[in-house]
């Protein structure tokens, strides 16, 4: 498939793409080459040329029942001949009640008040607003500050930005309007391995230091996404809960990227056993078919921000509620519920161990790791997104490296020699790049 950025039969005329419209993450200037895609199914992107790329990615991180699922597909297109959008100021609907009713029962039972909101930074946008408002409402209006890790990330707008990590994340380049937040050391024991007491020192000190101050801790349950794929210790968690409950702190979880099955459990916080104060889900909540996502939490959180000056929850987006994308989420939530994930992302990581594991011993992979439907191969320097872009197309799969890292999330439905296609090619181009003398691989590409 050539990326040349030239229009096609098709009607995808990539070079008005390339002059005119913006991806994520690039440079107007110096565009990253786009591939045009016309149609896709199971675990397989359709590019304009007829080739077929398995997708590793499930587009970011959601589409964990594959593409063109019948029941998703046929949900969406009866919801949307019955009515597609309409105002949840002083309305309600069936496919809302519905999907409020099952994140109720799939999560954990403190949690019971669900907002539903556009995207997964505004589900951190309003989690951080409600963590305000209850504690004015608890007559505390100084807890102001939210503590989190290095290495986090929760979203690009402005109140999501200030919990990434402030020397990867955006910090710096948008002064003072980003808040300035509280950060404690990322965790550093590994998911399967011992876990070190002594690293919780630091952010015990933060807690006793500033607890007064401090509406919530927001963290990313296990695994940290964007900021590196690391799997932490499911006791650093567990002691997070409990360090929350000492200093009188509300615990905001981000299972944005984690959540509905994708580290091997319903929900990442499961691998600790402990519950959340307010929870954040979107990505995989319609299985990927269209924008949703999920702020919920407690009975006593919902009573503090009521009980709070403004009387009321002071947000409130155009698309709130929207009945196309609650009947598609209440269609993805039923296929999870037959169980049939379990399975599929137990063989996928068993998969994934077995075929990845060798790959440690290449002279430039720096670690392997595995958890759930979650493959790792971490570089020891930074890749040249373009190029590695071009050489995984041109293997027959969509994998998109990012910083320092190949990685894979497939959706659950892939196939044995699927996901083994998608490990043969990550270790084909980890071993390219380990050549010697072959740097060109490693020069950053954005």
């Amino acid at each position: 498939m050539s990326s040349d950025n030239q229009s096609t039969t098709t009607g995808i005329d990539l070079q008005f793409d390339r002059d005119h419209l913006w991806h994520p993450y690039t440079s107007m200037a110096n565009a990253l080459p786009t591939y045009g895609v016309v149609s896709a199914e199971g675990v397989e992107l359709q590019l304009e040329d007829g080739t077929k790329l398995i997708d590793g990615t499930s587009s970011w991180w959601a589409c964990v029942h594959g593409y063109s699922h019948p029941k998703i597909v046929a949900a969406m297109q009866q919801q949307t001949a019955q009515l597609s959008h309409v105002m949840f100021g002083g309305i309600t609907h069936r496919p809302a009640v519905e999907l409020a009713r099952l994140l109720i029962e799939m999560t954990s039972p403190r949690l019971t008040k669900v907002f539903l909101a556009d995207s997964g930074s505004i589900a951190v946008e309003v989690a951080m607003k409600m963590a305000l408002q209850y504690w004015q409402g608890k007559a505390k209006p100084n807890k102001q500050k939210i503590l989190t890790v290095k290495n986090g990330y929760h979203g690009d707008t402005f109140a999501a930005m200030s919990v990434c990590d402030p020397e990867g994340g955006m910090h710096t380049m948008f002064g003072e309007l980003v808040t300035k937040q509280l950060f404690a050391p990322a965790p550093q024991s590994r998911f399967d391995d011992d876990f070190n007491p002594k690293e919780l020192s630091e952010i015990d000190n933060l807690f006793e230091d500033n607890h007064q101050q401090i509406a919530a801790l927001l963290i990313e349950p296990i695994m940290q996404g964007a900021g590196g794929m690391r799997f932490y210790h499911p006791e650093y968690l567990r002691s997070l809960r409990k360090l929350c409950d000492k200093y009188d702190v509300l615990l905001i979880l981000d299972e944005i990227a984690t959540g509905f099955g994708r580290t091997g459990k319903l929900f990442a916080y499961e691998h600790s056993g402990i519950e959340a104060d307010i929870l954040c889900l979107g990505k995989a909540l319609t299985g990927g078919y269209i924008s949703l996502a999920a702020t919920i939490c407690s009975n006593e959180v919902a009573q503090g921000v009521s009980d709070s000056p403004a009387g009321v929850f002071m947000h409130g987006p155009t698309f709130m509620g929207n009945p196309l994308a609650c009947s598609a989420a209440i269609a993805s939530l039923e296929l999870l519920k037959e169980n049939r994930w379990q399975g599929q992302v137990r063989a996928i990581e068993s998969q994934l161990k077995q075929e990845l594991a060798d790959a440690i011993d290449y002279p430039n992979v720096k670690d392997v790791r595995v958890l759930g439907s979650i493959g790792v191969l971490e570089m020891n320097a930074t890749l040249n997104t373009a190029e590695l872009q071009q050489q995984f197309v041109d293997l027959g799969v969509w994998i998109r490296p990012f910083s320092n890292l190949i990685y894979i999330m497939p959706p659950y439905c892939i196939s044995s020699s699927q996901l083994s296609k998608l490990t043969h090619a990550m270790k084909t181009v980890a071993k390219q790049i380990s050549l010697p003398n072959d740097t060109s691989a490693f020069i950053s590409h954005g």
